[in-house]
């Protein structure tokens, strides 16, 4: 193993040999973060020889595809509060002695793919309180992450359509709406119907039913396009879209695209009372929650009932919270009276 001229003294002593010879990846910097150990597990891991990075700063690049601290460089520079910057987990223990720790994806360029590590540093003094080196050592978690995110995953997404299910949806509307409370943005929240869905399936089967609810799911999911917009599987022949940051106005044209992307579908329905194709109805809400809304009761009610009124007045269309009266008086049914949430479920 390579060793440059500026590697500390102590580099044949039986602790370096021993490092060197250790089952789990560690690597050791100096106070100026230059490598001075990195042993055969580390090479291993990373895939990175020693030869590339004793005596240099560029431990990094064995980790990491642009240049960024490493976490021993953090506890080499003592910089506790730069460890939400970089890692998604992370745990200071102390400033004396003690070190940090963390946990993160790493890119790993060498390999050609990313391993989620578990990553302690600590700094080793001498007996004046000098920092001489910072020892840095790794645990791959990758098959532990893996199959955690795929519990969660299966925790929070529908079985039949791969959407998120009604309990991630949720979790999602009071975070989005405590988040506009905040920012005093709007939020828009749909209810996607699928119309005679019951019809649909006394004509077709269950398995077609399954296939047309896939179907219309891809439609919705497609149009959740932002970071935070989420598609869901509200309940049966139900979907639901929330989407931060939007007025009612570009909500409805969202769904109105997704309307017609489901009728240029043209999934085969031809039930009596229902017609030749599958098409949906839409309830619009958006909101402004204000200091004296508690929940997102307000929306979830006003896109419940404006998906009512999308039925009552002959489905395959989309109808605004804001405009409802206004479609009804329309249409000469001002006079029909719009229920609460529990009225509409009729499909």
């Amino acid at each position: 193993m390579a060793k440059s001229s500026k590697t500390i003294d102590v580099a044949h002593s039986y602790a370096v040999r021993l490092m060197q010879h250790l089952v789990v990846p560690t690597f050791v910097i100096d106070p100026k973060r230059r490598v001075v150990i990195w042993n055969r597990a580390c090479e291993r891991l990373t895939g990175v020889a020693a030869s590339e990075v004793i005596g240099t700063t560029k431990h990094w690049q064995a980790f990491y595809e642009t240049k960024r601290p490493c976490l021993a460089d953090l506890v080499a520079l003592d910089r506790p509060e730069q460890l939400p910057e970089f890692y998604s987990e992370y745990a200071a223990r102390g400033h004396n002695g003690l070190g940090f720790s963390a946990e993160n994806w790493c890119v790993m360029p060498k390999l050609g793919s990313q391993l989620y590590l578990a990553i302690d540093a600590g700094p080793i003094h001498d007996e004046a309180g000098n920092l001489i080196a910072v020892v840095e050592t790794l645990r791959d978690l990758t098959d532990q992450k893996r199959a955690e995110m795929a519990l969660k995953e299966l925790a929070t997404k529908d079985g039949l359509t791969g959407l998120s299910n009604r309990r991630s949806f949720d979790q999602m509307l009071l975070t989005e709406w405590a988040r506009a409370q905040r920012t005093q943005k709007p939020m828009a929240l749909l209810f996607v119907d699928v119309d005679h869905f019951k019809l649909f399936n006394d004509q077709h089967g269950h398995q077609t039913g399954d296939e047309c609810l896939r179907a219309v799911a891809n439609v919705v999911s497609r149009h959740a396009v932002r970071p935070l917009d989420l598609a869901s599987r509200y309940g049966g022949e139900e979907f639901a879209l929330i989407l931060p940051d939007m007025n009612c106005d570009d909500a409805c044209a969202i769904a109105e695209e997704i309307r017609c992307a489901v009728m240029a579908s043209r999934i085969a329905h031809g039930a009596m009372g229902a017609g030749d194709h599958v098409t949906l109805s839409v309830g619009v809400a958006s909101h402004i929650p204000g200091e004296d809304d508690g929940g997102p009761d307000r929306l979830l009610g006003a896109a419940d009932q404006a998906l009512y009124a999308a039925k009552r007045l002959g489905r395959n269309r989309v109808i605004c919270a804001e405009r409802m009266l206004a479609e009804f008086a329309g249409l000469g049914r001002d006079s029909v009276p719009v229920p609460g949430p529990t009225a509409r479920k009729s499909a």
